[in-house]
């Protein structure tokens, strides 16, 4: 092949790549599909079947091992500032994370808050068990420790008394007068004291959204314990033998 052949080769191959090159980028004219229904008719495969049984079976049996026994049903509608489950989320949040904190920071944990909003199934009387746990707390909530000062913490006392909603409290009374101003506040049975900091177990939930949902303005410091909300249900229920939730004078309004 001569060379003059091959400079034509070549050239005619360089204006094919330059015409090519200015080519817009394609766009997209049309999408078709089409509806996929799953109903009855669709059958298991025995064989996928087959191979989940066990680890499904494993599973429930887990989920429904008894851990604990309810006298009586614990709900969220049995108090007008209180309520016998929020009370017991938030008793086993401070308990568990009691310990944990400590451990973690060599500081003490002074009380606990949640929201309602976060406590999304009640618990029946009879067996207590890991499933409970899980309808209570569907979320994957971890356990935060929040430090406030004084100012902080009047503002979160001042949430806690104007919201609409019954939250958790554990560690902390709050006791309003007739008219539902605030009489007083103590926190593990001493006057609440605006010259200091305190430590507060809560949801990472509430932390994140902070002054959005109303519980805190502003903090110190957040310290993540790296501990589920549900896993601190569990162990608490693992070590009592009767849930003896209920309605206390936690936070009340004298009358």
């Amino acid at each position: 092949m001569s060379i003059l052949k091959i400079k034509q080769i070549v050239l005619f191959l360089t204006i094919c790549v330059s015409i090519s090159c200015k080519q817009g980028n394609p766009t997209l004219s049309s999408i078709d599909g089409s509806l996929l229904k799953v109903d009855s008719t669709y059958k298991a495969v025995d064989s996928i079947s087959a191979y989940v049984a066990p680890f499904r079976n494993r599973i429930n049996q887990i989920l429904d091992s008894t851990l604990a026994i309810a006298p009586k049903d614990i709900i969220l509608d049995d108090g007008p500032r209180n309520t016998s489950m929020g009370n017991l989320m938030a008793d086993a949040l401070l308990e568990e994370t009691r310990p944990l904190f400590h451990k973690q920071t060599g500081k003490e944990l002074d009380f606990v808050v949640m929201n309602r909003g976060g406590i999304r199934a009640v618990i029946s009387a009879g067996n207590v068990t890991a499933r409970n746990a899980f309808e209570v707390m569907p979320f994957e909530n971890y356990i935060s420790v929040v430090e406030l000062d004084g100012t902080a913490m009047r503002k979160l006392i001042s949430f806690l008394i104007g919201s609409s909603r019954i939250h958790a409290i554990a560690g902390m009374q709050i006791i309003l007068d007739k008219t539902g101003h605030l009489e007083s506040v103590n926190i593990n049975g001493s006057p609440f004291d605006e010259n200091r900091n305190y430590f507060v177990a809560t949801s990472d939930y509430l932390v994140q959204g902070g002054p959005s949902i109303g519980f805190f303005s502003d903090m110190v410091s957040v310290h993540d314990t790296g501990y589920l909300v549900r896993n601190a249900m569990i162990d608490h229920f693992k070590k009592v033998d009767t849930l003896t939730a209920q309605v206390d004078d936690r936070f009340i309004q004298l009358q």
